[in-house]
């Protein structure tokens, strides 16, 4: 199995950007499809964006579509999330994820493993 913890997430003024971080540790990360998900107050958990094992290929939500850009370094076993024109919708805590099975599936129950979320908020 693997393990997954967050990092990068912090209070920021709309407009601005943040760079979120997930270490993986344990079984080959190269071997997992990774994604991003959040959560915000009293909403259900959604997908931000996904990448295949290679970085050959990524998938967005339409609401970050143009802001945000996945990406992965399968050398350091370090998923990335770069989040430019932050809006105050944004704010959510935001988890990593991987999977074993088909990469890029936006569903929540295709994922095996979770990282226990980094918070990042978003001011007007």
């Amino acid at each position: 199995q693997v393990q997954l913890v967050e990092s990068g997430g912090g209070l920021v003024q709309a407009g601005g950007s943040l760079r979120l971080s997930c270490a993986a540790s344990g079984r080959a990360f190269s071997g997992y499809g990774m994604a991003w998900f959040r959560q915000a107050p009293g909403k259900e958990r959604e997908f931000v964006a996904g990448i295949n094992r290679n970085s050959g290929a990524t998938n967005y939500a339409d609401s970050v579509k143009g802001r945000f850009t996945i990406s992965r370094d399968n050398a350091k076993n370090t998923l990335y999330l770069q989040m430019n024109s932050l809006k105050p919708e944004d704010t959510a805590v935001y988890y990593c994820a991987a999977t074993l099975g088909m990469s890029l599936r936006s569903r929540i129950d295709a994922y095996d493993y979770w990282g226990q979320g980094t918070q990042v908020t978003v001011s007007s």
